[in-house]
């Protein structure tokens, strides 16, 4: 039986990280203020939408007096309907996710950044949300925030090279956002997209890629070796691979491009040299477009 020391100093260490992100999570997330998210319908709620002209068949209380005592038409006066959704969200936890260039972030800690900021927003803004699979259920309140929190750092040191969505607990009709380098096959990605367009889901893909990924600065003699050792090539000639390499970065950009069309969801890529705010931004706003 473990003793109350070792227990403790184990705790310590597993919590310790969650202060950091939280905190530059928290940062990121008050560059916007945000309130509850209307839904542009009328219905139960707190905020006033508008008023219309009554009809036969509604109810004298419903009817605006103040209103109404200024006109000779009765009034109604509309709620906006304000209704929570549920969003799911997954990080990619593969090998590749930890690659970084000299002086940046990896891909693993933006990418955790990023989906912890969203998620307070979306959080304070009345909505439940989850990770992908069954350890942290979508949820509404505070508290959530410390399970998404443990969450998303429990998430890393795959075993695999490359990572694959998991839809495990995607409830019909919500929304999903799905955020990795998206550099392995796309067969799994494509899998994971019909099946979330089949149940109505629809999200937002951000792909993460670190500075060098993107401008393939190499020449000379040159080994490249995947984050996990599984793959290695060698050549003398590195920068006769450029053109290349950004011919097929270009044409898998492009096919995401078509599966988030196809699928209706929204794509972007963002890298670590840039600012994690603008990312944050446009998670929010594409979100909001596929509600």
């Amino acid at each position: 039986m473990r003793d109350a020391p070792s227990l403790r100093a184990d705790a310590d260490a597993l919590a310790a990280p969650l202060p950091p992100l939280m905190a530059d999570a928290e940062h990121l997330a008050s560059t916007m203020l945000l309130g509850d998210h209307g839904r542009r319908r009328s219905g139960m709620g707190e905020e006033f939408w508008q008023y219309r002209p009554a009809m036969p068949n509604d109810e004298a209380r419903l009817i605006d007096w103040r209103r109404s005592a200024r006109s000779d038409t009765h009034f109604i006066r509309e709620k906006e309907w304000q209704a929570a959704q549920t969003i799911l969200i997954w990080v990619d936890g593969a090998q590749s996710m930890e690659f970084a260039s000299k002086g940046r972030q990896t891909k693993a800690d933006r990418a955790r950044t990023l989906a912890m900021a969203v998620a307070i927003l979306l959080l304070r803004g009345g909505e439940r949300v989850g990770l992908t699979g069954a350890d942290v259920p979508p949820r509404r309140g505070e508290v959530q925030l410390l399970r998404l929190a443990a969450g998303l750092l429990s998430i890393g040191g795959g075993s695999t090279d490359y990572g694959a969505p998991e839809i495990t607990g995607m409830l019909s009709k919500s929304r999903a956002l799905f955020i990795s380098d998206f550099m392995g096959p796309l067969e799994p990605l494509e899998a994971a997209l019909t099946a979330a367009a089949d149940r109505g889901v629809r999200g937002a893909l951000l792909q993460i890629l670190d500075p060098e990924e993107e401008a393939f600065p190499y020449d000379g003699r040159t080994v490249f070796e995947s984050m996990g050792g599984r793959l290695q090539h060698e050549t003398l000639q590195a920068g006769a691979l450029r053109d290349r390499y950004l011919q097929r970065l270009a044409e898998r950009k492009d096919r995401l491009a078509e599966l988030a069309r196809i699928t209706g969801w929204q794509v972007d890529c963002h890298h670590t040299g840039e600012s994690a705010q603008a990312a944050l931004m446009w998670l929010f706003g594409a979100l909001e477009k596929v509600r």
